[in-house]
């Protein structure tokens, strides 16, 4: 039911909220008209998502059980991030699914701390207050930490995928105390140093 190509992309797409055709369709690259549609319609006769009659697609109490499966997976592939992307597309919006993936859950021994990412054209506050983390679009009031430079660079610091030289190396700058981020507390993994 949902091993096909492409299914379980679109559960993720639909994980935050009800989307339309359209919008599915930017969210997913590379994805044909015909295979969306038809992805779509097998979906909601299995019930794992439903259509409204404004257009959108929601998914069902039991089509949202898939989020643990999903971000499991995006934990999974966390490694991947450290690679360089080449022609893979990758877009802004993802950027909180792979956070949550990184971070889900509560943690009551999660530092409270604020993060202002400055990534390409794109900017966003990690706020990590009593246990859970979350990510908004925008610029923090007080931040804790900025780290700014290309995306993925950014990105593959923050989750700890990449070193502090490394992140360096690749364009970012850290204003704050970057040892600061391994109170995030990663899910499921050891913390690790950062300086």
């Amino acid at each position: 039911m949902v091993g096909e190509r492409w299914t379980l992309l679109i559960v993720r797409e639909l994980l935050d909220s009800p989307k339309g055709y359209n919008q599915l369709l930017a969210g997913l690259p590379g994805i044909a008209t015909n295979l969306l549609a038809d992805r779509l319609r097998s979906l909601d006769q299995s019930g794992v998502l439903q259509r409204h009659d404004g257009g959108h697609y929601e998914l069902t109490d039991w089509g949202y059980e898939l989020h643990d499966a999903v971000y499991a997976l995006g934990r999974w592939a966390g490694p991947l991030m450290t690679r360089p992307r080449g022609d893979d597309h990758f877009q802004m919006a993802w950027l909180h699914h792979m956070v949550i993936a990184r971070f889900d859950g509560y943690d009551p021994d999660r530092a409270n701390l604020t993060v202002e990412l400055c990534t390409d054209d794109e900017v966003f506050t990690l706020e990590s207050r009593d246990g859970c983390v979350e990510l908004t679009p925008g610029r923090a009031r007080q931040p804790d930490v900025i780290l700014t430079g290309p995306t993925e660079p950014v990105v593959g610091y923050l989750l700890g995928r990449i070193t502090f030289d490394a992140a360096r190396k690749q364009g970012v700058l850290v204003r704050g105390p970057g040892s600061k981020l391994s109170g995030l507390r990663p899910r499921g993994e050891p913390l690790d140093q950062r300086p």
